[in-house]
């Protein structure tokens, strides 16, 4: 496959922002096999965003001849207090994330688990400790939206060590490309800032969009920025299901979800329904199916966005119509996800969640 064709594949959607991209030519054009690296909190169950926009992306590095290696944080997600904390939960649910991840890249992703290679390996403190001497308070605060948290929200010491700690695993993981949405900007970039006074190889920056969640825009303040504090507040959230589509929800459930949710007629910023079509339906499917009466138009088949969301802006579509065909199309590619987490060794996985409250 040629540069051109890698570089295709990784720029393309959700990609968002790549930090930067001459270095990333340079990366494919000297390095047969590039390493990359997505790390993730073990927290609720999975939801489009987490694991099917993610996991395209994922796809995305694996079809361009990189090493993709998805990094499930343990001990990020206990001191982060996942699960309410409990770390024989983490533990348990670690293996839901890990099969889930299995299925999305076919096996094709090295799948490693946080404490396993924390264990016993003094590399991996040091480097701790040297990217902490590198960090200001002031600096690892502004850190601390990656973890869904605010400036000023009560924290414990522990959890000022989470980014220093995120920065050390792309270190002992030796990546060439640190992958995630919008909302871990901040600990790549301190990363990248770290790493040269370190004499280490800062790693090249990737991130995709955030998938919002049904209930529409809001502002949390997560971010001065206030574009970016909606994206980041408005988000899908496993600790609101109201919020999202889970990987696991049936057709009736998605349908329910669906009717509920923010589409105003002829907005199209930040609509979480014109989003999923997308960024999910478009990614895997290619084209969208719209079905309605022959008496508002009849059914209509889009292969390009534009096209759907100028007809959406210009009113000749309604919410309802999108609703309907878009709960359709993430039947279809859910159906397979759902499936295999039936099965029952596999539906075991989810007893864990059982009484369990998911927070943020």
């Amino acid at each position: 496959m040629d540069i051109e064709r890698k570089l295709e594949l990784i720029k393309g959607p959700p990609t968002e922002e790549i930090i930067t991209e001459n270095e990333l030519r340079q990366l494919l054009e000297t390095k047969e096999t590039p390493v990359h690296y997505m790390g993730f909190e073990i927290s609720g169950l999975l939801h489009l965003g987490t694991l099917v926009l993610s996991g395209s992306k994922i796809n995305d590095f694996i079809k361009a001849g990189c090493k993709a290696t998805v990094w499930l944080a343990d001990w990020h997600s206990f001191i982060n207090k996942k699960l309410e904390g409990n770390w024989e939960k983490i533990k348990i649910a670690a293996r839901y994330y890990e099969e889930a991840f299995k299925f999305i890249t076919d096996g094709k992703a090295k799948i490693l688990l946080g404490s396993d290679i924390y264990h016993n390996n003094d590399e991996f403190w040091k480097d701790l400790i040297f990217v902490s001497q590198k960090s200001t308070l002031k600096r690892t605060i502004r850190c601390l939206q990656i973890m869904g948290r605010k400036e000023n929200d009560a924290l414990d010491m522990a959890q000022f060590y989470y980014p220093a700690m995120q920065a050390a695993d792309m270190r002992i993981l030796c990546i060439d490309v640190a992958h995630a949405g919008m909302d871990q900007r901040k600990v790549h970039m301190l990363a990248r800032e770290v790493f040269p006074k370190l004499d280490w190889k800062p790693p090249i920056a990737l991130h995709h969009h955030l998938l919002p969640g049904l209930a529409g825009p809001v502002i949390l303040g997560f971010d001065k920025d206030k574009k970016l504090d909606q994206v980041i507040s408005s988000k899908m959230s496993k600790s609101k299901p109201w919020t999202c589509i889970f990987v696991h929800d049936t057709k009736k459930q998605i349908e329910d979800k669906l009717k509920k949710a923010w589409c105003p007629e002829r907005v199209t910023d930040a609509n979480p329904i014109l989003e999923m079509i997308k960024f999910i339906v478009f990614k895997e499917l290619k084209t969208f199916k719209l079905e309605r009466l022959e008496k508002y138009g009849g059914s209509i088949e889009f292969d390009n966005y534009q096209k759907l969301e100028d007809e959406y802006r210009a009113g000749e579509i309604h919410p309802l119509d999108l609703k309907k065909s878009l709960a359709e199309a993430l039947d279809k590619i859910i159906k397979p996800i759902r499936g295999h987490f039936e099965k029952p060794a596999n539906a075991k996985l989810l007893d864990v969640y059982k009484g369990t409250k998911t927070t943020r």
